[in-house]
């Protein structure tokens, strides 16, 4: 069965920065996609960026890029997400999720398997 677990949200103060880790289990194949997504209080769950597992290739959100960085380690079947110069704006509920998919795509729609989520808040 696969499962996904993330853990490393928490309360961090404008500017600080936390990281997100998800493990990754029940997965027998390479070629698919990582992402991250969030949603905040009252909004719709967002894209955040995704990785190709295999490849290490990349997509972030505008809203994130040069604050956020995700990387994967195969060895662990680890996917991290390093968030740097928070803002109040990044309080989010941040989920972990998965794609048998070559291509990233920033779809809610379109990922197959998710994780439970950790809350990340940030304040001003």
């Amino acid at each position: 069965q696969v499962q996904l677990v993330e853990s490393g949200g928490g309360l961090v103060q404008a500017g600080g920065s936390l990281r997100l880790s998800c493990a990754v289990s029940g997965l027998g194949f390479s070629e698919y996609v990582m992402a991250w997504f969030r949603q905040g209080p009252g909004k719709d769950r967002e894209f955040v960026v995704g990785i190709s597992w295999s490849g290490g290739r990349t997509r972030y959100a505008d809203s994130v890029k040069g604050r956020f960085t995700i990387s994967a380690d195969n060895a662990k079947n680890t996917v991290y997400l390093q968030m740097n110069t928070l803002k109040p704006e990044d309080t989010a509920d941040y989920y972990c999720a998965a794609l048998r998919s070559t291509y990233i795509v920033g779809g809610v729609n379109e990922y197959t398997f998710w994780g439970q989520g950790t809350q990340v808040t940030v304040s001003s």
